[in-house]
């Protein structure tokens, strides 16, 4: 439930067009709702403007479905993170206007486009190979409420590329640079610009990155000041606190 829907809730009821057993069974649910299997946390756009995200892994598809079906009541945009075409698919039967974007892994029920955010979140990554994880982060964004552009495969080991776009990347408010291998661009970015740079660290590379660790390391131990760090692989991690910066 978001705070314009309890507003409106409220204000039924001091009108006297809502009377007090409607606004009950309306606020039921609140604060969370007992599946079972899941809590569904209804109460979470309140506390922090974004409702809660499904992480699709380990679920099956019934149970994604019956969390969406669940949260649907909300009329806010809907997430699931590293879901599965059989999860989509069963999500497709009970909510029609449910897309699949296959790069991201994501499942997007898109019920607001409104701009949140007060300018642009910039997602670079190093490398093709890293797309993924940086599509997890545009997919988030894009339905968080932030305006959003992308710049990719301006690696280190071409940096050229990325020097001729200077002016997109200083024009960014926040951004968010994903990379594998040696993890090196996030520095390089934070050493251009003066907003904050969210580094991602990914899986992408040969034995010694070690799935991803050489490059966390690395992007911990940066000598850019304005860079932080997510997890490996956290596009959407990286995303939620870019949506949070942009509003401020």
């Amino acid at each position: 439930m978001t705070e314009e829907q309890l507003r409106q809730i409220l204000g039924a009821l001091k009108g006297g067009s809502l009377s007090e057993d409607q606004a009950v069974e309306r606020l039921r649910n609140l604060p969370f709702e007992d599946l079972g299997f899941a809590n569904v946390d209804h109460h979470r756009t309140l506390r922090q403007g974004f409702p809660e995200v499904i992480f699709g892994a380990g679920k099956t598809a019934d149970h994604v479905t019956k969390i969406v079906q669940a949260m649907r009541a909300g009329q806010h945009n809907i997430l699931v993170t590293r879901a599965s075409i059989d999860q989509y698919n069963r999500v497709k039967e009970v909510e029609p206007s449910a897309e699949f974007h296959e790069s991201a892994r994501a499942i997007v029920i898109c019920r607001d486009r409104t701009i949140r955010g007060k300018g642009t979140v910039l997602v670079v990554s190093a490398g093709t190979s890293d797309i993924p994880v940086a599509e997890e982060a545009v997919v988030t964004l894009k339905l968080m409420g932030n305006n959003v552009e992308v710049l990719y495969d301006v690696g280190v080991s071409g940096l050229h590329r990325l020097l001729d776009r200077r002016d997109r990347l200083a024009s960014a408010r926040v951004l968010i640079v994903v990379a594998g291998m040696e993890g090196a661009l996030p520095s390089v970015v934070g050493g251009l610009v003066s907003a904050p740079v969210i580094a991602v660290p990914t899986s992408i590379g040969y034995g010694s990155s070690f799935g991803g660790l050489t490059a966390l390391l690395s992007m911990l131990n940066s000598c850019a000041s304005n860079v932080t760090v997510v997890n490996i692989d956290n596009g959407f991690g990286a995303a939620m606190v870019a949506s949070l910066i942009n509003r401020v």
